[in-house]
């Protein structure tokens, strides 16, 4: 049977097992069927109750079976995890059109020369009065002018803050990376979920809020922390 295994090791070897499952399926060309990934996280709960079962009598083995078990469950998450993440996309017939959207305002509007950018957690999407399915998240810009010029200028943007609710007429678009190798991947941060474009993600769009358009409605939902974040950086 052998002794058992230092704890610490174990520990160690554990968390490496789990890396290495992550890690197998990030080197996967493409995604597997989801599945195929169900099927893997079905066939670690077996070894988990041999790891158990064997835990006192073969600590060794007890220990093989925990590692295969993890390997597997961090392998299928991840691939369960990132399909999730890639059916989050635009329907390519609402590209560029007139969209309706309500939603909060989440993070802290960044304001710049040609006008604000924001992240928008979407409630509701309509397109000629019938909903339509949307990402969940969009990072969206509410732009004074196209090229900077002073006398393009449009209807300033309102003063945006962070919890606000707003129902607003946007055009969305998929993010695309750079063609240029080497470069800021756009897409990839997105999806990633850096500071915030985390929808988008994900699953996430991009959008251009049409002049004039927007509206506040009654009421409003507000994220706990960022309109705190918000009074704070406003303050003189």
């Amino acid at each position: 049977m052998g002794a058992p295994p230092d704890t610490g090791l174990r520990v160690a070897a554990a968390a490496l097992a789990w890396l290495l499952g992550i890690g197998w399926q990030l080197q996967q060309p493409a995604l597997w069927p989801p599945a195929a990934y169900a099927a893997q996280m079905a066939a670690a709960l077996p070894l988990v109750g041999a790891w158990r079962a064997l835990a006192a009598r073969a600590p060794r083995a007890a220990l093989g079976c925990l590692l295969l078990a993890l390997a597997l469950l961090g392998h299928g998450s991840t691939g369960c995890r990132a399909g999730i993440r890639l059916a989050e996309v635009l329907p390519a017939p609402l590209e560029g059109v007139d969209l309706q959207l309500t939603g909060v305002v989440a993070r802290l509007p960044q304001p710049g020369a040609q006008g604000t950018r924001f992240v928008f957690d979407i409630e509701q999407a309509t397109h000629e009065g019938r909903a339509v399915a949307v990402p969940r998240r969009a990072s969206l810009g509410w732009y004074r002018s196209v090229d900077g010029d002073a006398s393009l200028i449009a209807e300033a943007a309102p003063e945006l803050r962070a919890g606000q609710r707003w129902t607003l007429s946007a055009r969305l678009r998929q993010p695309h990376a750079s063609l240029n190798p080497h470069g800021f991947d756009l897409e990839l941060a997105l999806r990633a979920g850096h500071p915030r474009q985390r929808h988008g993600a994900h699953r996430r769009g991009r959008a251009q809020p049409q002049a004039g358009r927007g509206q506040r409605p009654s009421g409003g939902a507000c994220p706990p922390v960022d309109p705190r974040r918000d009074a704070a950086a406003r303050r003189p």
